[in-house]
């Protein structure tokens, strides 16, 4: 069994395919969380949890980027909300047994134009990441962190506003040492097809220092498509090449790997199998 613990089949790319796709990477033994990032985005993945009685669930938040008028991605072009705030009623409204998390929430400074008011963006960012962590304690589900150029900011505020976790560190891309750091506080690591084309081995030290019961498996589709289907659309079933990424890197066998990440997202996402 496998877990895609960040996915997107929420979101346009699969508008035309999404539950051929969902029921391809059930038959092929993965399941899967769709990930909002905004309003939008996250009835869409609440809509498809709810459609799949087992193997497919849902995170409800407010991604950072979507704090201020630029879109994230053309392929998100219909999905054209925008929220300078984290509405909590609305979230609320979307609550069932099939959300699991809150999140992507987080801070991504890469994405800030050059030409912005910068200070205000970061503020909005930080002001609804605050906002979905107090919503993330109060409904007691974990949180899905995004995080691009801003690991400092991102570690000061969890210290302060959410010191014990639980949640993952979605998607990461920086040094064992900061890795470390979000271990300390209770997240898991999760990776994707970063992990497979990285050059610069940092990733590798990660996985291989990370114990494996703290290690998550992701694809981040629609994007990051690991080989050997680079240029092409990523999809949940495609996770099974990160796994097997990480047992070559600690030297263990691929179920080895795929059973103890596929349990390690059962225990934090509190999901019965």
């Amino acid at each position: 069994m496998y877990f895609d613990t960040h996915t997107h089949v929420n979101f346009a790319a699969f508008k035309e395919d999404a539950d051929e796709v969902i029921g391809r990477s059930l038959k092929e033994e993965t399941w899967m969380i769709n990930v909002g990032t905004q309003i939008d985005t996250s009835r869409a993945a609440a809509f498809l949890s709810a459609k799949h009685p087992q193997g497919v669930f849902a995170a409800i938040g407010l991604h950072p980027v979507h704090t201020w008028a630029q879109m994230l991605d053309e392929e998100e072009s219909r999905f054209n909300t925008r929220e300078e705030y984290f509405d909590t009623s609305k979230y609320q409204s979307m609550l069932t047994e099939k959300v699991v998390a809150i999140g992507e929430c987080g801070l991504d400074y890469f994405r800030i134009p050059k030409d912005s008011n910068q200070e205000a963006v970061i503020s909005k960012q930080k002001a609804a990441f605050i906002a979905q962590i107090a919503f993330a304690k109060k409904n007691n589900l974990p949180l899905i962190i995004h995080c691009r150029d801003a690991y400092e900011d991102v570690l000061q505020i969890l210290k302060t506003e959410y010191p014990r976790g639980p949640g993952i560190i979605h998607s990461f891309t920086d040094t064992w040492e900061t890795a470390k750091k979000f271990l300390d506080f209770g997240f898991y690591v999760a990776l994707n097809g970063i992990l497979i084309f990285d050059k610069t081995g940092k990733l590798a030290e990660v996985v291989e220092k990370t114990p494996l019961d703290r290690l998550l498996t992701e694809t981040d589709a629609p994007y990051l498509t690991p080989p050997p289907f680079r240029g092409k659309r990523n999809e949940p079933s495609y996770v099974q090449y990160v796994a097997q990424q990480m047992a070559k890197i600690k030297r263990v066998d691929l179920a080895e790997v795929a059973n103890q990440t596929f349990h390690n997202a059962l225990n934090l996402f509190k999901i019965q199998a």
